[in-house]
């Protein structure tokens, strides 16, 4: 039974902060993509605006 409870608690030891790693890179990975895509579009607007196109 100390075998089951100490393996148990390796594996919770282990993987306790993987969780906040992930998360914490998946929004800045996502914050970086959000700010390239916005950059895109205010790129795409003023270039329309600039080249005269009728927004009609």
């Amino acid at each position: 039974m100390k075998t089951v409870l100490l393996l148990k608690n390796i594996y919770l030891e282990g993987f306790k902060n993987i969780g906040n790693y992930i998360v914490r890179n998946y929004f800045r990975v996502f914050a970086w993509f959000t700010l390239i895509m916005f950059a895109v579009v205010t790129y795409a607007f003023l270039f329309r605006v600039f080249t005269g196109f009728a927004f009609d």
